[in-house]
């Protein structure tokens, strides 16, 4: 058994507890919410989709967006805009934003999540490739 040594270790655990059980219980309403997918294949970790994961995360409980979940995904295929994500609200069809970084996860936020405005960084996911 692992041993706890310290009380930041021990509050680092019970938020890792308390996000995985809230996002076992927002899995069941998947389709109402508002879906993040971050792309977190090594391309995409090496461009800062971690921290660009984390900032989603810590920006949506500040802003109090209860609606959203965000969750971790492998290549997207956009790896030239690396950090990606995708953007699903109930009822639209998604949106991929490419050239992710903190300041672009608060602007997609303020601006798409929360006023429907679509913003610069769009990858245009309807191509076809050539054969």
């Amino acid at each position: 058994m692992v041993k706890i040594k310290s009380l930041e270790e021990l509050k680092r655990i019970k938020e890792q507890a308390q996000n995985s059980v809230s996002l076992r219980v927002k899995g069941d309403n998947i389709e109402n919410m508002i879906q993040i997918r971050v792309a977190m294949a090594t391309c995409g970790i090496a461009s800062g989709a971690r921290e660009v994961m984390n900032e989603f995360v810590e920006a949506l409980g500040e802003e109090k967006i209860d609606n959203a979940v965000v969750t971790q995904t492998g290549c997207m295929g956009y790896c030239y805009a690396e950090p990606t994500i995708e953007l699903t609200m109930p009822g639209k069809d998604p949106i991929i934003y490419g050239y992710v970084d903190k300041a672009k996860v608060h602007e997609i936020i303020d601006k798409t999540i929360k006023h429907g405005e679509l913003i610069d960084g769009i990858i245009n996911s309807q191509h076809k490739t050539i054969e």
